[in-house]
């Protein structure tokens, strides 16, 4: 059996194989809802055979949205759609995860088809907020800079996400605090200028994260495993760096969380990442070596790549976006080639 088709326990859950869909936008909802785009896409990746089965990244608070298109999680009636995409994954074999998110100065954006732009009020956006009123690009308006009350407000948004998370049946919870989202900000000295205990020191920065991990864990079943995705550089000189995500992933794997998701970038728009194939594997090779398990990420495309990453114990998992965009039906297909078996759905045996 190639090491892809492993599978792997993390507390109560045992995911079937190796191959996590990773995170992406569909920015196809309204109002945060799950439509019929939603139950398709991540339906045929459960049937295509993927492990774990994570959902894009769902929004704790309306203007915690990317886009007025983001799915979110922040009101009850919103639970409904998003269970019947567990319910149908678990009966194809997939775990279910889902990342939940708060977009802060990157909010209120159009979606990148219509060209990505920052939304004004009276086009149908909203004020961002963030640690510091530093905009993501210059040409943007500033955010809001959040006060105390304002922080803890959004603690509570984040638990309150997670309670309705479990009650819409997902196996395993992540944390978006990477791309430069709100969290990623705090952590960043290049967006974050506070001077009070949320801002300054490297304790300071990493302390909204560490709230939420305390918070959300008090709403999240125990047995269930905890993921947080990070940005392990941001590619700026004097920015958030791979050695503070080393020491914050020694702190979170100390306080409960069971995965780092290594991803990287994000919050510097003029940053210059050197692309290449399995580019930010390293990241979770060093991320690793702190004993917390790791998932890569980052244009990996093949069997070849994904059984050396593993086999040389540099990630535990391999979460693959463009490529299952790309291929659904990757991990029953790759599967076949391997190990000269696969278990397909009844429905596609004469495909096999």
């Amino acid at each position: 059996m190639s090491r892809i088709n492993e599978p792997l326990s993390i507390k109560s859950v045992t995911i079937k194989n190796r191959i996590g869909l990773s995170p992406m936008c569909q920015y196809s909802a309204t109002d945060g809802l799950v439509n019929d785009w939603h139950i398709v896409h991540y339906g045929t990746r459960a049937v295509g055979g993927v492990g774990l089965l994570m959902l894009e990244a769902t929004a704790v608070a309306p203007e915690g949205r990317i886009t007025p298109f983001d799915l979110g999680l922040w009101d009850d009636n919103q639970i409904a759609g998003l269970e019947r995409i567990t319910r149908f994954a678990h009966e194809h074999g997939a775990t279910t995860a889902i990342q939940i998110a708060h977009a802060g100065r990157k909010a209120s954006h159009d979606s990148p088809a219509n060209g990505g732009k920052q939304l004004s009020i009276a086009e149908g956006g909203w004020q961002t907020v963030a640690p510091s009123a530093i905009p993501f690009d210059s040409a943007e308006i500033p955010p809001h800079e959040l006060n105390e009350t304002e922080i803890e407000h959004i603690v509570q948004q984040f638990t309150a996400t997670a309670r309705r998370a479990k009650q819409a049946g997902f196996d395993v919870l992540e944390i978006h605090a990477a791309h430069g989202y709100l969290v990623h900000q705090f952590l960043s000295p290049l967006s974050n200028k506070r001077t009070d205990e949320y801002g300054g020191s490297f304790e300071n920065r990493i302390r909204l994260l560490l709230k939420i991990v305390a918070a959300v864990k008090t709403d999240w079943p125990q047995e269930l495993p905890l993921f947080v995705r990070l940005s392990a550089t941001d590619w700026t000189e004097g920015g958030w760096n791979l050695e503070e995500t080393v020491k914050l992933s020694e702190i979170l794997h100390r306080q409960g969380v069971d995965l780092i998701d290594c991803s990287s970038g994000g919050n510097i728009s003029n940053a210059k990442i050197p692309l290449s194939p399995g580019y930010q594997v390293h990241f979770s090779e060093e991320i690793k070596k702190t004993g917390v398990l790791t998932a890569a990420v980052g244009l990996i495309t093949t069997v070849e790549q994904m059984n050396s990453i593993l086999v040389e114990g540099k990630a535990d998992m391999i979460f693959l976006g463009r490529e299952l965009l790309r291929n659904p039906y990757f991990p029953i297909v790759s599967t076949l080639r391997t190990d000269g078996e696969s278990e397909w759905p009844i429905q596609y045996l004469r495909g096999k």
